[in-house]
């Protein structure tokens, strides 16, 4: 028996007793109700702070919350936390040497820490990309207001430019760069 290969599994231990004595040993999994358990207790949840505030629901019209939470969704899901929930990725890779990559080195792979850097990077793009709106529509100074602008299409040139050659250390022979390399 390959432990190294296939570990101490039960469907692999079944299957070694049966090639060797021809007994068949069939395995019994109970379901697992753990999803379902965490279904339930987040729609009590809500239900709760829905009774709560039942004589005040004026935070389910709040445009901000709304867009905060559309945005989170958007970060998870372009930075490949759906990918890593379905492939189970490791965290990092460590070699032998003891040098430790935080970045997969091939387009067909990614850690769990890229991710993590992925969804900073693009939210660092989008905060930028909020302070030059912020400063378009205030009404203060004017001064003021260009250079908050100015700070803002500097953050956005920045880890745009930052996004662009992470994808380039991945996508090996990608043409296209802005500040960094």
């Amino acid at each position: 028996m390959d432990i190294q290969r296939v570990g101490y599994s039960a469907e692999a231990l079944a299957k070694w007793v049966n090639e060797r004595t021809d007994i068949t040993i069939r395995i019994f999994r109970p379901p697992n109700y753990s999803g379902a358990i965490v279904l339930t207790m987040l729609v009590l949840l809500v239900g709760g702070v829905m009774y709560l505030r039942r004589n005040n629901l004026d935070f389910l019209y709040n445009k901000t919350t709304w867009a905060v939470a559309a945005l989170c969704f958007c970060f998870a899901m372009t930075s490949g936390q759906m990918w890593n929930h379905i492939r189970g990725p490791p965290f990092f890779h460590k070699a032998h040497t003891g040098q430790v990559s935080y970045i997969h080195g091939s387009s067909q792979g990614q850690f769990i820490v890229e991710t993590y850097i992925v969804v900073i990077l693009n939210a660092a793009t989008v905060l930028g990309m909020i302070i030059m709106c912020e400063a378009a529509a205030s009404k203060g100074d004017v001064q003021k207001r260009k250079v908050v602008a100015i700070v803002g299409l500097v953050v956005v040139a920045f880890f745009f430019s930052l996004v662009l050659s992470f994808f380039r250390s991945k996508a090996h022979g990608y043409p296209y760069s802005f500040l960094l390399k």
